[in-house]
């Protein structure tokens, strides 16, 4: 029997933080057993077999995680019901692994069952329908169950799928215990979610399901690629994560710089994984800071190359006016440290220049300022393996410390699709030629 093999950087795959017998003591009402057998299963999930040399793991899908806050909790139990979700992959395969996790939870989180499937009709858009030919069951250490303990983080095990790149597809879970309030999720999906009551994982479609525009418990899809196979990393804040684009609409620039490769020969198996937390940061922030998620959201994407750096207008415009030339002292330290650790796994750093925020809450003179210093340092540094212009290309070029009207959203800090659009334009793709 042909079987897979993990990534190189199989030491990413850190399932939980602690041993066999320290998860024991935690939960001294679980039977020796079924903590025995509860090990076992997640050690499974990460167990390598044979497979091409030439061939390795690349994250086509992510999303960075948090613990939900409460207003972005599910609209209906979990428990006992059905959730589909989907994601817009970047490059496709025919074999993948999905990661979960319950990194952010205090209480175990069962899955009785998980289904994967090529998305039908409008998808996300409309009411969930997949293609029921595609659908497959997913399995964790040869089962169709599997219990992720509080800080775990697991792969299912690797499944033969048909996965054409920039596709829709939808991951369905059949829930057993999960908490109504401590989730991981991401709040930003701009992407329906379907929650109905029973298991109806197979189900061709979710009508008269509760509806959310958030992501609960997946954070990335893994296809096996062969030597040209790499990914490109992008780390950064709303901007990123897609505000002002349209839910289901997959128009986020990541997305449009996935299609701009996917397009382009040279670079069309090149992934894109947006690692992008709406109103986060490089030092505080919603979710994780930048400064503590960046092992997890981009040294542990499969096939990571290239890293674009995108952060720290949140820091700027939230922080005070007399602390700013500290903060960008801050911030350009943060960002050479980001680029050392790229450097260190082989993969190459591009600078994003800091986009306008005037007629936002967050402008002043002073965060202005901030802004155009950290600006000329990523222009002007020899850190960075390449630049990439966002400020040059969505600006006003009147006014300078404004979005071009035609990209606002109408908030003066995010971007309608048309920017975005702009912003991926601008990028040179022979960047990931090298």
């Amino acid at each position: 029997m042909h079987v897979l093999s993990f990534p190189e950087d199989i030491d990413r795959l850190i399932i939980r933080k602690e041993t066999k017998m320290e998860f024991k003591n935690r939960n001294p009402g679980l039977a020796a057993s079924s903590a025995d057998r509860l090990f076992l299963v997640l050690a499974l999930c990460c167990v390598t077999h044979g497979a091409a040399a030439a061939e390795h793991w690349l994250t086509t899908w992510g999303c960075g995680s948090q613990l939900t806050e409460p207003r972005n909790l599910p609209p209906a139990p979990l428990a006992n019901g059905t959730l589909r979700q989907f994601a817009h992959v970047t490059v496709g395969g025919q074999h993948l692994c999905v990661r979960l996790s319950n990194a952010c939870g205090t209480n175990s989180v069962t899955i009785n069952s998980a289904h994967i499937a090529l998305s039908a009709g409008a998808g996300s858009a409309g009411n969930g329908d997949i293609n029921t030919a595609t659908d497959k069951a997913l399995m964790f250490g040869g089962a169709p169950l599997i219990i992720l303990p509080p800080g775990a983080v697991v792969l299912s095990d690797p499944l033969d799928f048909d996965l054409p790149s920039l596709a829709n597809v939808a991951l369905s879970f059949f829930f057993g215990n999960i908490s109504d309030t401590m989730i991981d999720g991401h709040p930003g999906s701009r992407t329906t979610s379907f929650i109905l009551p029973g298991n109806v994982v197979a189900a061709a479609s979710m009508a008269g399901a509760a509806r959310t525009a958030h992501w609960y418990i997946i954070t990335g899809i893994d296809v096996l690629a062969d030597t040209e196979g790499r990914a490109v990393v992008a780390l950064g804040d709303s901007i990123t994560d897609g505000r002002g684009s349209t839910t289901d609409g997959n128009d986020r620039w990541p997305d449009d710089l996935a299609r701009r490769l996917n397009a382009n020969p040279p670079t069309a198996k090149v992934a894109v994984v947006n690692m992008g937390i709406g109103g986060n940061g490089v030092f505080a922030g919603l979710g994780p800071a930048a400064v503590a998620r960046f092992d997890r959201d981009v040294l542990g994407q499969s096939g990571a190359r290239w890293l674009i750096v995108f952060e720290g207008v949140n820091d700027i415009g939230g922080g005070s006016e007399s602390g700013s030339l500290a903060l960008t002292t801050n911030l350009i330290n943060a960002y050479t440290q980001f680029i050392a650790k790229a450097h260190a796994r082989n993969i190459l750093a591009y600078g994003a220049t800091i986009t306008p925020f005037g007629g936002h809450y967050y402008f002043s003179a002073a965060h202005e300022a901030a802004r155009q210093r950290v600006n000329t340092w990523i222009r002007t540094n020899n850190l960075y393996d390449g630049v990439i212009d966002f400020d040059a290309v969505v600006r006003d070029p009147t006014t300078l410390a404004h979005l071009l009207p035609a990209y606002d959203s109408g908030d003066g800090l995010h971007l309608n699709p048309t920017g975005y659009q702009a912003m991926a334009n601008a990028i040179d793709l022979t960047l990931f030629n090298r």
